[in-house]
């Protein structure tokens, strides 16, 4: 996932950096609402997945009255009511899988604007089954190296409960848990001083497809693209390894 991955760190900054941040914000305050619905705590101490969703706000300078907010108005039962998580597939350009996690008060309007950003952009919408198979859940931690020997910090970080852990040649460390330890190892690591730039539950696809035309790379990307524009989408993830080259000259 390593081209996928560094794709989105792009996109990521991208849409911070641009008009996308409310947009942003949105889908940030969706997922607090919902994980205060889900967990029936409005105290991240006792909801897991509301800590999480707080954590990914603040990561993603969300303002503290904004989460707060929005924490109080889902305890009143005014957000969060009447959205439910939906979970799409489908196949993309390059015959790669396509996993799309949405939130929606309105099922028929998001597929077909899934539908429509795939037949639009190479790719078609699957069955229920036909790609989740490819992927499985996974916690993922990044953090800086600073000058720490990978191998080193991958054994201590396995050794905290981490099942595995990649380094990256920009200096930071990639470590894999369940999404049940993601925030035990987290918190562990931090209490040794290490330095967390990202933290979340995901999607980790088992294989990958691997991308090294450029015109299906960047047809694919359009894709996932279009589908992260559209406000009833939460999250997509792609089997999708693609060159860094690629990704730079995407435009």
């Amino acid at each position: 996932m390593s081209g996928h991955s560094k794709w989105a760190q792009i996109r990521r900054a991208k849409s911070v950096n641009d008009a996308r941040r409310g947009q942003l914000f949105t889908r940030l305050g969706r997922e607090i609402a919902v994980a205060v619905r889900e967990g029936g705590s409005g105290d991240p101490a006792a909801n897991p997945r509301l800590r999480m969703a707080i954590q990914r706000a603040r990561d993603a300078n969300m303002p503290l009255e904004n989460i707060e907010r929005t924490i109080k108005r889902a305890l009143g039962g005014v957000e969060g009511t009447n959205l439910e998580e939906v979970t799409y597939e489908g196949y993309g350009p390059g015959g790669t899988a396509i996993l799309i996690e949405a939130m929606t008060e309105n099922r028929n309007r998001t597929v077909a604007e899934i539908r429509n950003a795939f037949s639009r952009n190479g790719g078609s919408l699957g069955e229920t089954g036909s790609v989740s198979w490819i992927f499985e859940p996974r916690g993922v931690i990044e953090l800086a190296l600073d000058g720490h020997d990978p191998d080193e910090v991958s054994l201590e970080a396995i050794d905290l409960g981490a099942e595995d852990a990649e380094p990256s040649e920009d200096q930071t460390l990639t470590v894999y848990t369940t999404p049940a330890n993601l925030e035990k190892v987290r918190q562990a690591l931090l209490e040794r001083n290490y330095k967390i730039l990202k933290a979340e539950s995901t999607m980790v696809p088992k294989t990958r497809v691997e991308l090294h035309d450029a015109r299906t790379a960047h047809q694919l990307m359009r894709l996932v693209e279009k589908l992260e524009d559209l406000d009833d989408v939460q999250n997509v993830y792609s089997n999708a390894d693609i060159p860094d080259e690629l990704v730079a000259s995407y435009e």
